[in-house]
């Protein structure tokens, strides 16, 4: 019994040892420009064959938009909580959803945010072993006096 058990599990480690992680997610909504909704992925690109979505300007540049153009920050100069935004990027590099998914606590702001993020232009589509397909990003957040820095 201990030579079976032994044998199975030597087994087990060698096919798992093999197999690629990949996080599929599952979209229930219908989205607008989607290329396949059965195949959505959360890409991590420190694993081999997942590149993720890039997008046209380097975080730090996303920062200084999101703190310029979010008028809420301005006109609360005081303000702090945090927020999580996710993104759906098509196989072809569009933002095909955009919307907070740890709210903040002001719905204004919620709104701001989003739209810097739907104004950052077309991406370089996520790729998953060569192939690219429509990929999930998300982007955490926090504010404190009144300044966007991400997590």
């Amino acid at each position: 019994m201990k030579k079976t058990i032994l044998t199975v599990l030597i087994g087990f480690i060698g096919l798992t040892t093999f197999a690629q992680f990949v996080a599929k997610l599952e979209v229930k909504e219908d989205i607008q420009g989607i290329c396949n909704k059965q195949e959505v992925y959360a890409l991590f690109p420190s694993l081999d064959g997942q590149d993720e979505a890039i997008c046209p300007i380097a975080k730090d540049e996303i920062l200084k938009r999101l703190n310029s153009e979010v008028q809420f920050l301005k006109k609360n100069p005081k303000y702090k909580d945090k927020g999580m935004i996710g993104l759906i990027i098509n196989c072809k590099g569009e933002v095909v959803q955009c919307k907070m998914d740890n709210n903040t606590k002001n719905a204004e702001l919620d709104k701001q945010i989003e739209d810097v993020f739907n104004s950052l232009g077309d991406w370089k589509a996520g790729k998953l072993n060569g192939k690219e397909v429509d990929s999930s990003i998300l982007y955490s957040f926090k504010i404190k006096k009144g300044i966007i820095t991400f997590n």
